[in-house]
């Protein structure tokens, strides 16, 4: 089976009714496998899994299961080989919100993205605490799950705002690979700034 198949199936399985409803679908899913993928600190794949569907989903057979494990760890792997690449990532859906923001694709992404960061926050800030809070921010906007704090319900207000944040989104994920596998080579993105 292609790896696009085994994709296709992994979708299909994730964004089917009958998981958990803390589970993460397809794009919420990549979205956490992409920060797994960043972060310098490996979590053993049994527990990212079991994170990512919040209780064992009900397969069909082992060697559904087996598939479909294995296809999340494949993705993974995938994910990670494009952060490397010199080109921007390119996301799984449409880097817009759109009309209703908590039916878009890319809100699903960016929560998954943030499932991923608290799974080891601590690695995440110990080091440049303020490059990557600033670098995090688009999607954390995205996200909508800050919107209850006043400076992030005053950016969703502005639309243009919000638009120019997430369309930063891909060049992000490059900076922040960067800044915790390559830290000599620090993006363009993050010289100082002359005040």
């Amino acid at each position: 089976m292609s790896f696009a198949e085994q994709l296709h199936r992994l979708q299909a399985f994730l964004d089917a009714d009958d998981l958990h409803e803390e589970a993460l679908d397809y794009m919420a899913a990549h979205g956490y496998l992409t920060a797994l993928a960043i972060c310098t600190e490996q979590v053993p794949a049994r527990e990212w899994i079991d994170a990512l569907f919040a209780e064992p989903p009900h397969y069909r057979s082992d060697a559904e299961r087996a598939e479909i494990e294995e296809t999340l760890q494949q993705l993974k792997a995938h994910i990670g080989r494009q952060l490397a690449s010199d080109d921007d990532m390119e996301l799984p859906c449409e880097l817009d919100l759109g009309e209703e923001p908590d039916d878009a694709d890319l809100r699903g992404w960016c929560i998954g993205f943030m499932e991923g960061v608290f799974l080891r926050e601590g690695a995440w800030f110990e080091n440049a605490e303020d490059e990557v809070s600033e670098l995090l921010l688009p999607i954390m906007v995205g996200s909508g799950l800050f919107e209850d704090q006043p400076e992030f319900a005053e950016m969703a207000s502005n639309p243009d705002l919000m638009d120019e944040m997430i369309e930063q989104i891909p060049e992000i994920l490059t900076a922040l690979f960067l800044l915790f596998n390559a830290p000599e080579e620090k993006p363009a993105l993050l010289k100082p700034r002359h005040h």
